[in-house]
Order: structure tokens, then C-alpha cells, then sequence
């Protein structure tokens, strides 16, 4: 079980943040970054299992700039909230509270930046952007076909599934193609979301290799 704690941005926004801590001294940190359904109890989940890895590990409540404790699950209902609060938010002040959190936990060690869907674009930006930052994964970042002149500077993974209907092949393609040291990866039968076991989309299989491939990624890149 991890805490709620509070960030504060480099405009002064205040956005509260769930913190997992490992038993021991951190191999390092990461900054998880989440889907449209606010740090809800899947994101919560994460976190504890890469804490459970080693790692000090801080899941920001980005769509506090839009509501305060988005907390949603994944009927329809809550795919329209969550995609309302998405495009309340601006990349400019995004990048400010990644920015933030990861000068937050960055004294446990190098820092990594993990996100999903909407934060799988926060994860490819934040490669471009965050000095010093350890490395990046990137999961099924639907945003990341409009951000794809961001040249990633730090390491950087991506997970994409074949069968997502919100990322066409092409930028998969253009991906690969235009930034050959990045490490990505298609998973077959796969579709969007599908690490989180909550969703019907989940693909039990990709989701265990995609969290073991990660793993290794951090262990590579931050200890």
C-alpha cells in the first residue's frame, strides 16, 4: 500500500501524487504516468508491483488541473470523462508536472518515466524533454503519432498491440523507422489497453511480456 502525497509545479499548481516505496534502498525511481481514468486503483496497482521491484515510484494526479480526484473505471461513460479531462490539459503544463515529480524522487537515483495510453505520449515527451532522465516506456501512446518530430534523447521502450484501434500501423512504422534505437515492440492479438487487467481489452500474455521486458529495460538503465 502505498501514500498520497503533493507535488508542486513550477507554476505553483499543487497536484496530489500516490507514492510507493520498495522495502529497501531504491534501485531508482519512476514517475508512472496514467491512462484517462486519473490514478484509479489499476494505476495504483502498478505502481505497487514496481515498487514491489525496487523501485520508489510516484504516480502524479495529472487531471487535477482539469478536476480534482479523477478516479474512474472503463465503461463508456467514463471513456468520455476521462477524454474531456485529457483535452482540458496542455503538453506545455504537463511537461511541467513530469518535470516536477521527477525532481521529487530523483535523489533515490536515476529516474524513469512509465506511462499508459494518454501517458504513453507524457513517456515519449518526457524522453525529448527531461534532462537527465534514465530512460522511458512508453505504452500504446495514442498522442505519440502528432509528437513523433520529439526526438527522443533519452533510452526509450514502447509497447504498441496489433490491434489497436486508436494507432494506425503507419505510426508504428514511422516509429521504427525514423528512430531505429528506440526499442519497440508489436504484440500479436493484442489491442489498446491491454496491460490493464481491468478492461476488456486485457491480453494476459503481451501484459506479462511487455512488464518483463520493461523490468529489464529499468534494470539496464537504472539499476
Amino acid at each position: 500500500m502505498g501514500t498520497t502525497t503533493e507535488i508542486t509545479s513550477f507554476d505553483g499548481f499543487k497536484l496530489s501524487a500516490y507514492r510507493a516505496d520498495p522495502a529497501g534502498k531504491p534501485r531508482g525511481a519512476i514517475v508512472l504516468v496514467q491512462e484517462i481514468f486519473g490514478v484509479n486503483s489499476h494505476m495504483r496497482s502498478v505502481a505497487d508491483g514496481y515498487a514491489a521491484d525496487g523501485y520508489l515510484v510516484l504516480t502524479p494526479a495529472y487531471f487535477d488541473r482539469s478536476q480534482k480526484g479523477v478516479d474512474l473505471g472503463y465503461g463508456p461513460a467514463d471513456i468520455e470523462a476521462g477524454r474531456g479531462h485529457s483535452t482540458k490539459l496542455d503538453w506545455g503544463n504537463t511537461m511541467k508536472d513530469t518535470q516536477a515529480a521527477f525532481d521529487m524522487v530523483k535523489n533515490a537515483g536515476k529516474v524513469a518515466v512509465i506511462g499508459y495510453c494518454w501517458g504513453g505520449t507524457v513517456a515519449w515527451l518526457a524522453s525529448s524533454k527531461i534532462a537527465g532522465l534514465g530512460c522511458a516506456i512508453a505504452y500504446y501512446g495514442g498522442g505519440i503519432g502528432n509528437n513523433i518530430g520529439e526526438a527522443p534523447k533519452a533510452p526509450l521502450m514502447c509497447h504498441w498491440g496489433e490491434k489497436d484501434h486508436a494507432i494506425p500501423t503507419e505510426v508504428v512504422n514511422k516509429v521504427e523507422s525514423t528512430y531505429p534505437a528506440v526499442s519497440s515492440f508489436v504484440y500479436a492479438g493484442a489491442g489498446h489497453g491491454f496491460n490493464c487487467e481491468q478492461r476488456g481489452s486485457y491480453h494476459a500474455e503481451s501484459a506479462k511480456l511487455a512488464r518483463d521486458r520493461s523490468v529489464d529495460f529499468l534494470r539496464k538503465h537504472l539499476g
